[in-house]
């Protein structure tokens, strides 16, 4: 009978070979097992040496090594260096070499300074590594507020009253112009502001003042303004001299201060400007080249346009009463 059973080779029944063949096996596993070890421990090490994140605000966060982990963050450029820039509180590290002064940094870290910036330090202070430069970068908003319109006193004579007495016909109250302005600010202070439109939100009330003849004379139509402020004084004073009247001044100032409540820049999307609110403004050029600023110049032009379409300012003035515009 045949026996089926297996026969198992015992240690001892193997050959040269087969033991040679063992041990090249054994050899092997082991070196992959070691390493694996080496590989680990040295992946560990990079790991806790090598920085991957810092803090721009903490000073020593940069500091766990000074030797291969800073070359690495400057790109492994020998002697460069960083300082941090905050613009309008927003922190970069600027990597380079041979900083001397606040521009060195800014000129290596490509940053261009604007108009209205605000800069500390300044420009031509000495640097280090510990140097913060901070830069306020302005901002525009747009801020619209209310002002008043002073109004004036217009006396009007009437036999109604003895003659020399006074009564006040009309009460005044202050009219309001809603401005809105372009407001630049830097660093909490404000550059510049600039008109962006202006109009008569409310118009003032004139105060009319009656004032009694007692002879049965008749009372004026428009009456006798007085003047308030430099422009008004220089417009009362001017129109006199070139042959104008009282009545000519009442109805100019009427006129100016509904339209611009006697604003100088005062101007609108539609593009009327200055005190006649001239459309558009530029056509006040024809009385000067300083029509933007000039009020003596707007007002120059103001009659003239009047004269021109009207016959008279007295004749906007009628106009303006109907039209509401002239």
């Amino acid at each position: 009978m045949a026996n089926h059973r297996k026969q198992t080779k015992t240690l001892r029944s193997l050959s040269k070979r087969q033991w040679l063949k063992i041990a090249a096996s054994m050899a092997v596993v082991a070196a992959l097992i070691g390493g694996g070890i080496v590989s680990s421990n040295l992946y560990a090490q990079n790991r806790a040496n090598h920085v991957t994140a810092y803090s721009a605000t903490d000073p020593n966060a940069l500091n766990v090594s000074r030797g291969t982990d800073r070359e690495d963050l400057r790109g492994g450029k020998p002697g460069s260096s960083y300082v941090t820039v905050k613009i309008n509180g927003k922190v970069r590290a600027v990597v380079g070499s041979n900083f001397t002064d606040v521009k060195s940094v800014l000129d290596q870290g490509d940053i261009t300074l604007e108009p209205g910036d605000v800069i500390k330090p300044k420009l031509t202070s000495k640097v280090t590594e510990s140097t913060t430069i901070s830069i306020d970068r302005a901002g525009s908003d747009l801020k619209t507020s209310d002002e008043a319109i002073g109004f004036n006193t217009i006396k009007k004579e009437t036999s109604s009253l003895p003659k020399g007495q006074q009564k006040v016909e009309t009460k005044g109250q202050e009219g309001v112009m809603e401005t809105t302005s372009l407001i630049t600010r830097a660093g909490g202070k404000v550059i510049s502001s600039n008109v962006f439109t202006s109009f008569v939100k409310q118009a003032p009330t004139d105060e009319v003042v009656l004032v009694g003849t007692g002879a049965g004379g008749a009372s004026a139509s428009i009456g006798t303004t007085v003047p308030v402020g430099e422009m008004q004084q220089w417009a009362h004073d001017y129109l006199l001299a070139n042959g104008g009247t009282e009545e000519d001044f009442s109805a100019t100032v009427y006129i100016i201060t509904h339209e611009s409540g006697w604003r100088v820049d005062a101007q609108n999307p539609s593009g009327a400007y200055g005190l006649p609110q001239a459309l558009p403004g530029s056509k006040m050029a024809s009385a000067g080249a300083d029509w933007a600023t000039n009020y003596q110049t707007q007002l120059k032009w103001f009659w003239g346009y009047c004269n021109d379409r009207y016959g008279s300012v007295q004749g906007a003035y009628a106009h303006w009463q109907s039209a509401h515009s002239y």
